[in-house]
């Protein structure tokens, strides 16, 4: 059965301006270090400038392994809830009915590309945003769309989802940050104590 295994990451801290920081580039480092243990054949970015240079420091660690841009990827609200939750209402001030549409428009292609089986074996990296990496998960354990909201995933953590040839997908691994030491280890979405 052929397997699409994908590992989902998000991009490494960054400043206000989408940059990577000091500390973002040394949890690049180490995720990338974490990934060159795998069979990689492809690297997926999002075009923004925190993900793409994620990316490049994850393909100077994986030999012969081809890294490009994937505008799916992008940093975008996958879904706006009709009746968001009180606590996320708003994250969705603002939100036009154009911009919900695009949003979902964007998540569906995200879908589309990356969430199912490709004809033969593949291992692929997925460097993106926080909601993306949610909206994989909730599309790998079918869960409904709302369900995206509140999945905080942590800076260079770890998400592995297997998609298999006639076969529901399996989530292996969600938000796993055992590559960076504790002092790194965070979501980057306000205070709060770090696991």
């Amino acid at each position: 059965m052929a397997t699409r295994h994908l590992y989902v990451v998000r991009h490494g801290a960054a400043d206000p301006f989408g940059e990577l920081t000091e500390v973002g580039r040394r949890q690049c480092e180490l995720l990338a270090k974490r990934l060159a243990r795998l069979p990689v054949d492809a690297v997926w970015h999002s075009p923004l400038s925190r993900a793409v240079k994620t990316a490049e420091i994850i393909g100077e660690h994986l030999t012969g392994t081809s890294v490009g841009e994937a505008a799916e990827l992008v940093d975008n609200v996958p879904h706006v809830p009709a009746d968001p939750p009180p606590a996320w209402r708003g994250l969705f001030d603002g939100y036009d009915p154009e911009e919900a549409a695009e949003g979902a428009r964007i998540a569906a292609a995200l879908t589309e590309r990356f969430a199912r089986p490709t004809e033969r074996e593949t291992h692929e990296v997925l460097v993106t945003h926080a909601y993306p990496v949610a909206w994989l998960v909730c599309d790998a354990l079918d869960a409904p769309p709302e369900r995206w909201l509140g999945l905080s995933c942590g800076n260079t953590a770890l998400t592995v989802i297997d998609h298999y040839d006639g076969a529901a997908p399996s989530l292996l691994m969600y938000n796993d940050m055992g590559h960076l030491p504790d002092e790194l280890r965070w979501t980057g979405f306000g205070p709060g104590q770090r696991p």
